[in-house]
């Protein structure tokens, strides 16, 4: 079990999966130290009067990573991907392996990486997945206790501008009869918490996360009930997939496995027995980010290269 004297130094605490992370440990009493960009912004603030220490720094700054490992008894370790616009596939691996080689040099005693449920051993021709894979690799040569999370499709995804909520419709990667594993991200944070709460349970393993398992029919019929009328549910066309390589080839990818998600959903409630459906989801933290894609245009915001 933990310790409630050292830290876990959270990386990407401002984020969606370091800030959940941060948060589901605070809410079980553990210590907690944020590593963030700028401390003054209203996301830091908020961690530190939740009561999270902040670590100042950032990823191009290996020894403010240093600093902010002095003392800590573990590490979650997420990196900012290519899909968000910010940074490069190599930006990626770099942060990453630098994350994995630093927690190594301080005697971290377990390192929590979150990967992506599409990552394995075989490439995927998919930038932003086969970083993780290069990252996963690195990770498991180092002495270290390690575990490797991949989270499935978030729910938060779904409400995003770009997919048609706004025409009531809803556009998306399966089709009506082909399935996906999805998961909030706030779950994201309680299956790490309890995964360093439990390190000898966990260390050495690598394993997909995810809450729900739908189909695009099923989907529609869970929009259509939230919004109060019908949602109509397609695939993405192929004049689309044919204007757009990047969503084309996570189209494929869900065609041929990786993407459509392998969790254990039953393992999965076992250990977050509060894990959330997509129904529940919906109905609770997504409500308003729902509501507001309903009536939201826009494209769909990730970057496509």
């Amino acid at each position: 079990m933990l310790d409630d004297e050292h830290p876990i130094l959270v990386f990407g605490a401002t984020g969606q999966q370091g800030g959940a992370v941060a948060r589901a440990l605070l809410a079980a009493g553990r210590p907690v130290r944020a590593f963030v960009r700028d401390p003054a912004s209203a996301a830091a603030l908020a961690l530190r009067e939740a009561g999270a220490e902040l670590a100042p720094g950032s990823f191009e700054d290996a020894a403010s990573m240093r600093a902010a490992m002095r003392g800590a008894r573990g590490v979650f370790s997420v990196q900012p991907s290519s899909p968000g616009g910010t940074v490069t596939d190599e930006d990626e691996v770099r942060y990453g392996i630098a994350v994995a080689d630093l927690s190594a040099e301080a005697g971290v005693r377990h390192l929590v990486y979150s990967s992506g449920g599409a990552v394995g051993e075989t490439p995927t021709g998919v930038g932003h997945f086969d970083t993780k894979s290069r990252i996963e690799a690195h990770v498991r040569t180092l002495p270290v206790a390690w575990t490797i999370v991949r989270p499935a499709t978030f729910m938060e995804m779904l409400t995003m501008p770009g997919f048609g909520l706004d025409e009531d419709r809803f556009t998306f990667f399966a089709g009506r009869d082909q399935s996906m594993q999805f998961i909030a991200v706030e779950d994201i944070g309680r299956i790490v918490a309890a995964v360093f709460a439990d390190p000898e349970r966990f260390a050495g393993q690598t394993f997909e996360i995810a809450g729900d398992r739908l189909t695009g029919r099923e989907l529609e019929a869970l929009f259509t009930k939230a919004a109060g009328r019908p949602i109509a549910y397609s695939r993405f066309s192929d004049d689309v997939l044919a204007a757009n390589p990047f969503l084309a080839k996570l189209t494929a990818l869900l065609d041929e496995g990786p993407l459509g998600g392998h969790a254990d959903l039953a393992a999965m409630r076992e250990i977050n027995p509060g894990l959330l459906r997509f129904e529940d989801w919906l109905a609770s933290s997504g409500r308003d980010a729902f509501a507001a894609a309903l009536g939201t245009k826009g494209s769909w915001a990730y970057n496509e290269t």
